[in-house]
């Protein structure tokens, strides 16, 4: 990796604050001062910025139980983002793996490797997602006997082409849902609960594929174990 690279992903610094340091003789590689930004380091050498040793912090895997009002998202909006809730070192650098909407709590992953975000959202995966879903109205009898065999058979949603990949929905309640999801259309619950003209008050996600969060607690996190991030 080059050095510059190397100084922006364990820094704040940009590339180009990078070379600066560089070019001041801020950086030392196994106790040698190099202002070269293309000097090419590895995991055996030791690299200091202005004394202090940097590290890579390799590839991160982290499940948080989402509260309502907080943003899946990177950008700096109107509501506190999923990234701030998480005490990792570079944790802006996480990457949500999938979206719920800002009022929707529960289960989300964060990772900064893309492969393995792909893995876990790609609908040839087949990777269930579990969500309780809270109803405006009750749903039972022939309405829902109906509904189950709509969700099964696919449903045509505002706007898309495809029919909804099979859904399985099942009922806690008369007003509270259990539907599982193996892909991620965009506020894809409520259109689908729209569609056969219900609504949805309140939307939780407690599973994504062998990964449950358990006793997890609103608004916290962990970080997956090596055997869950190879579940994927």
């Amino acid at each position: 990796m080059r050095l510059d690279r190397f100084l922006s992903e364990t820094t704040d610094l940009t590339r180009s604050l990078a070379k600066k340091a560089l070019h001041r003789g801020d950086v030392t590689v196994n106790g040698e001062v190099i202002k070269q930004s293309a000097h090419q380091v590895s995991g055996g050498d030791r690299i200091l910025w202005e004394g202090q040793p940097l590290e890579l912090v390799g590839l991160r895997y982290v499940m948080l139980n989402k509260p309502g009002g907080v943003e899946c998202s990177s950008r700096r909006g109107l509501y506190p983002l999923v990234g701030d809730l998480i005490e990792l070192p570079r944790a802006e650098r996480l990457r949500t793996v999938g979206r719920l909407d800002v009022d929707t709590t529960g289960m989300v992953l964060l990772t900064d490797d893309g492969q393995w975000s792909h893995r876990v959202t790609s609908p040839r995966k087949r990777c269930g997602k579990v969500y309780r879903v809270t109803l405006g109205e009750t749903l039972e009898g022939d309405a829902l006997r109906e509904a189950m065999a709509r969700f099964h058979e696919g449903l045509a949603l505002a706007g898309e082409e495809k029919l909804t990949m099979p859904a399985d929905l099942t009922m806690r309640s008369p007003t509270e849902a259990e539907l599982t999801l193996y892909e991620g259309k965009y506020h894809q619950v409520k259109r689908m609960f729209a569609a056969i003209g219900n609504a949805v008050v309140a939307l939780h996600r407690e599973s994504i594929g062998p990964l449950v969060l358990g006793d997890l607690a609103e608004g916290q996190w962990r970080e997956l174990s090596d055997d869950e991030v190879a579940m994927f």
